[in-house]
């Protein structure tokens, strides 16, 4: 009966420490964009990596692997047993998906299970994101990373700490890993998935992109009046800023032109040289020919 309770325990302290979700946290802090409004909605560090640079996704980052550290420590601490330290994993990792602080709404448990996996077994941990940092640098597909490395965990599990009584929750894991990545697998299926783009000068971050454009982006009239929302900006924000400024030419040059009002000093060369001819007429006047009736008459 201990055992249960102390089971319970720690399943709920990791439950509640995963609900904690590091990159709303830091975008409230330091006034970022909301990960979980833009973007791709989703609250975790390779979205504020786009959003707000490496910095800040470096600290979500750090954040969101200790969520999954600590909730294993306190078990392997109160001598819980392999089962418990599991759950307390799968536990972490769910409190992240689904924090209820933050209406249920979270991230994709990746970093969190990287750090749970690491508090689990060192050289498991090492073996996961040492496979994690190869498919992304690789191929710059964070998901298609997160995909593979969780997909061999409970494999490199049962290679390195010889207990199966830890496979099923790292199954468990793995299963609701994928289900989160549902929508990035059909994007990858269909050559749409984005890549990871650090920040940098041809690429900057979307905060840096809407308050202080860069040299090849240029704020048109169509961007004030809401043909261009920041919406569309963060959506597109994977397309170079000459893509985005030619397409703004387009759609002013397809949208219907306002009537312009024309200024004095701009009038047509037409009108202008009809008045230099009248003026000139009027200083040097043609001598006037009398007609033959008004000769006659005189004579």
């Amino acid at each position: 009966m201990l055992s249960f309770f102390l089971f319970l325990f720690v399943v709920i302290v990791a439950y509640l420490c995963g609900s904690l979700c590091s990159a709303v946290i830091v975008s409230r802090l330091f006034s970022l964009p909301d990960p979980r409004m833009e973007g791709s909605k989703n609250p975790g560090a390779t979205n504020v990596l786009r959003l707000s640079g490496k910095k800040y996704a470096i600290i979500v980052l750090i954040g969101d692997m200790l969520k999954g550290v600590l909730p294993v420590l306190l078990a392997r601490l109160l001598d819980a047993g392999p089962v418990t330290m599991g759950f307390a994993a799968f536990a972490a990792v769910m409190g992240h998906m689904y924090p209820v602080f933050f209406q249920f709404r979270g991230g994709k448990g990746v970093a969190t299970a990287l750090g749970a996996l690491l508090s689990l077994n060192l050289i498991l941990g090492s073996l996961v994101i040492v496979t994690w940092l190869a498919i992304a640098h690789y191929t710059r597909y964070s998901s298609l990373a997160s995909i593979v490395s969780i997909i061999l965990a409970p494999l490199y599990a049962a290679m390195t700490m010889g207990n199966i009584e830890i496979i099923p929750p790292l199954f468990f894991i793995t299963i609701f890993v994928l289900y989160q990545h549902r929508d990035n697998i059909t994007r990858l299926i269909d050559g749409e998935e984005p890549k990871i783009r650090f920040k940098d000068k041809e690429h900057p971050t979307v905060t840096e992109e809407i308050l202080s454009p860069p040299p090849g982006r240029v704020i048109t009239e169509d961007d004030i009046e809401g043909e261009i929302t920041a919406a569309e900006l963060i959506a597109e924000q994977e397309k170079p800023a000459s893509d985005l400024h030619q397409e703004a030419a387009e759609k002013r040059a397809t949208s219907p032109k306002k009537p312009t009002r024309v200024s004095k000093a701009k009038q047509p060369a037409k009108a202008a040289t009809t008045a230099k001819t009248a003026t000139t007429e009027t200083k040097n006047p043609k001598p006037r020919r009398n007609s033959p009736d008004k000769d006659s008459k005189k004579s």
